[in-house]
This record gives structure tokens, C-alpha cells and sequence, in this order.
């Protein structure tokens, strides 16, 4: 159970799987916005929680068998896409450059991102991708504040 958990239900063993699942992720969220769950900023943090820490428990027990920080283990990748979507308003163009920066930072992996792979079992695994996720949400909020403020400048 822990390893189709951690390849988020197979997603893993494909080629490419860190994407897809961030991808699989973005349509997720975005069919989750018409819901309860969507429509509460904290319900959707909650269920970012509970995801997280079934990431560094599903982490610890598969690293006896993949080795650390396998690529095989995507849920990283669903929590950080869930975190770069906290608190952003719902709009499809935001989801997608949600996922062009949390793919951005996953890969790359500046600012102190990947010193957290460091971290033992699931909680190296784990936070690095909340960091990208973090970094991402930033970003947006930022992007969100700009256009807020200049929209309101030209009304």
C-alpha cells in the first residue's frame, strides 16, 4: 500500500512521473474549485497537511527498498503543487503558472531547495518539494498583489 501510495497510484513508474503527477495534481485542484473542499482556503491547506504527512510517512517505508529520494515517489510532487495553490484565487491561468513555477523550482532546485532532500527518510523527500511549492506561491501572491494593485490604480 505504501509504494502505490508514494507513486500516487502508479503515476511513479512512468517516465516523466514527476510531472504527470504535478499535472494530474493541477486537474485535481481544478476539479476540486466547485466543491466545499475548494471553496475553503482552509480545508484545502488541511487536506495539503494530511497529504504531506502521508508523504513522509509513505516516504520512510519505501526508502528500505528504492533507496533515498526515489524517483518512483510522486506524492512529493502532489503536496508541492497543492502548496504553490494555497490560498490562490481560482483561475486556470494562475493553476498553470502555478505548475510552470513548482516544475521550475522542483527541477531546479535553488535557494536552499535542495539542502532539504538532506533531511532523513520521508521528510528529505518530502520538503523539498513544499520549499519549490512555497517559492511558487510566493511568486503568485506576488503576481496576484501586482495586478490587484494596478487594476485598482486604472478603476
Amino acid at each position: 500500500m505504501s509504494k502505490l501510495i508514494a507513486t500516487w497510484f502508479g503515476i511513479g513508474y512512468v517516465k516523466g512521473g514527476g510531472t504527470i503527477a504535478a499535472a494530474v495534481t493541477c486537474v485535481l485542484i481544478w476539479l476540486l474549485w466547485p466543491t466545499q473542499a475548494g471553496q475553503s482556503n482552509w480545508i484545502f491547506l488541511l487536506i495539503t497537511i494530511i497529504i504531506t504527512l502521508i508523504g513522509i510517512y509513505v516516504g520512510d517505508k519505501v526508502e528500505p527498498f528504492w533507496g533515498k529520494d526515489s524517483y518512483r515517489v510522486v506524492i512529493d510532487e502532489v503536496a508541492g503543487m497543492l502548496v504553490t495553490m494555497a490560498f490562490v484565487p481560482h483561475d486556470v491561468y494562475l493553476l498553470f503558472a502555478g505548475f510552470i513555477l513548482f516544475r521550475f523550482f522542483d527541477m531546479v532546485k535553488p535557494l536552499f531547495i535542495r539542502r532539504l532532500e538532506a533531511l532523513p527518510g520521508g521528510t528529505g523527500v518530502m520538503m523539498d518539494d513544499i520549499l519549490a511549492g512555497i517559492y511558487s506561491n510566493l511568486i503568485l501572491q506576488l503576481f496576484i498583489a501586482i495586478q490587484s494593485y494596478y487594476s485598482y490604480q486604472l478603476f
